[in-house]
């Protein structure tokens, strides 16, 4: 997997790994900002937040499995060469 490759490459991919968790992260807390403030201005107290908070999760989840997915492809065209 990760070894008998060049150095650059290896850091390169854990640099791209370690992003997935921010997009996991990101994800949740727009949409936990999103609902709370749509909650204060439409006064519909827990439902936008809840709302917000599936939509931010999906929206990570889907970002996180894209970046795996770069990963994979990268880690792929590297071991070709």
């Amino acid at each position: 997997m990760f070894f008998g490759k060049k150095k650059n490459d290896w850091w390169q991919l854990l640099g791209m790994a370690s992003v997935m968790g921010i997009h996991l992260v990101s994800g949740v807390i727009v949409g936990l900002v999103m609902g709370y403030y749509l909650d204060r201005w439409l006064g519909t107290k827990p439902w936008m937040l809840i709302v917000f908070l599936i939509f931010g999760i999906i929206a990570g989840y889907r970002n996180m499995f894209r970046e795996m997915d770069r990963i994979q492809r990268k880690e792929k065209n590297v071991s070709s060469d």
